[in-house]
């Protein structure tokens, strides 16, 4: 049968799909991109914020269009399954299976008992049997599943469960199944990646676990995301100082400034401890690029915790920073709180930090103009530098001959917003 597959949601869910398109193909089912020629259609969904939510659902009516045609069998897995399994098999009758991220172990034997296919019934997800989905440059590794900060806004921990980190021993594995297969780029996963190996070793790993991949051959860059502030240690600043193999690239989820709305979200920084970190790491490592993710109208946040975050936005001047307004979900510390903010007022909010990083953005990006930068193509006239992350940063268009999968030197010649635009001066 031909199977097709449609992953919502973040890299650590896309993960969990290349498993399943793994698990399918070893039993010998036909991988196809093209929902029409699917006889299963299988949607790993996201559950975490409301415009997750309704992306899902909208994607699974859309999906469901197919079977009048020739799909068989839809199949619905993910987040959002785990928070609202059993409303949605009374409000999606077109869906023939619904399976929890929980119930992952029991996947296959589920997808059997639908289908009536005759195969094994033990296997489990296996992070080596994944096919990568990203093309043919870069490869995601996911080191640890779920969440021990609980903040109180977020609902990850009661949906993908406590803090878990995978061995060192079995990552590595990993990382050399994806070199072998031509992988130039690892990006390093988690919901917490700074807080790796605490729970197995009894101390953060991931300065060691990043220096051990780097002797990896064929790996030539590797970065890590979703770095918490408060575990950004010593040893992992220098760690990324050092390694030439290590993108000199930050991506830190602050949320927020003030030390009032911190404390309400519960989570462990301050907004002192958040500029010193920032100054330390532009002191430690020169041309560091810095990422951040804020979110604006948390119950409670007053006119006077917005403009203290509008004033260190304009004083941090991040070269990447993305904003979301608070979404109240169910389940979650904070969706009783008290003064809940005006929708209206956290979209002008919203709008206005982004108004503001846009001119930021702008500044950072002329400052590129004449650089030489180290380009990794991903095809014909275009590729990534170091301070670019997959679908969440720019791009730079590049003139000049440049193969894909190489690496090639560029002079940064302009920009266009937020991508740079550069000509190839040699293969790096």
């Amino acid at each position: 049968m031909k199977v097709g597959f449609v992953s919502l949601g973040c890299s650590k869910n896309l993960v969990d799909t290349e498993m399943m398109i793994g698990l399918f193909k070893k039993n010998n089912f036909e991988i196809v991109n093209n929902p029409k020629e699917a006889e299963i259609i299988v949607i790993n969904t996201c559950g975490f914020i409301e415009s997750a939510k309704e992306e899902a659902i909208n994607t699974i009516l859309e999906m469901a269009e197919y079977k009048k045609e020739n799909c068989k069998y839809l199949i619905v897995t993910g987040c959002l399954v785990e928070r609202y399994k059993e409303d949605l098999i009374k409000s999606l009758p077109e869906v023939d299976l619904f399976v929890k991220f929980s119930e992952y172990n029991s996947l296959w034997e589920q997808i059997e008992n639908v289908i009536n296919h005759n195969n094994q019934k033990d296997e489990k997800l296996d992070f080596l049997n994944r096919v990568i989905s990203t093309g043919t440059n870069y490869a995601y590794i996911r080191i640890a599943e779920g969440c021990n900060n609980f903040c109180t806004f977020c609902a990850i921990p009661y949906i993908r469960g406590r803090f878990t980190s995978r061995k060192i021993e079995d990552i590595l594995e990993e990382a050399k199944m994806l070199a072998k297969k031509g992988y130039k780029e690892l990006i390093i996963i988690a919901q917490d990646t700074t807080k790796y190996g605490t729970d197995i070793y009894g101390k953060p790993r991931l300065a060691e676990l990043l220096h051990e991949i780097s002797k990896i051959d064929g790996i030539e860059w590797i970065r890590f995301l979703y770095a918490y502030p408060e575990t950004i240690t010593d040893e992992l600043i220098e760690e990324v100082k050092n390694n030439d193999k290590i993108c000199k690239y930050f991506d830190i989820p602050m949320q927020h400034i003030s030390d009032r709305i911190l404390k309400k979200m519960n989570r462990k920084s301050t907004g002192e401890s958040i500029r010193k970190l920032i100054t330390k790491l532009r002191e430690k490592i020169p041309n560091v690029v810095i990422r951040s993710t804020l979110m604006v109208g948390f119950p409670g946040e007053t006119e006077e915790d917005f403009e203290e975050l509008y004033e260190f936005v304009k004083w941090a001047k991040l070269d990447k920073l993305g904003c979301f307004t608070y979404s109240k979900e169910e389940g979650t510390a904070a969706f009783n709180m008290e003064n809940q903010v005006h929708p209206m007022t956290k979209k002008k909010r919203y709008n206005k930090i982004m108004a503001l990083q846009q001119k930021i953005s702008e500044e950072n990006m002329k400052k590129h103009i004449g650089k030489t930068l180290k380009v990794l193509v991903e095809e014909p006239g275009v590729g990534r530098t170091y301070m670019d992350v997959p679908d969440i940063d720019g791009v730079i268009y590049i003139e000049g001959n440049a193969k894909q999968n190489t690496f090639v030197n560029c002079k940064v010649t302009g920009f266009k917003e937020y991508d740079l635009i550069g000509k190839v001066i040699v293969e790096a």
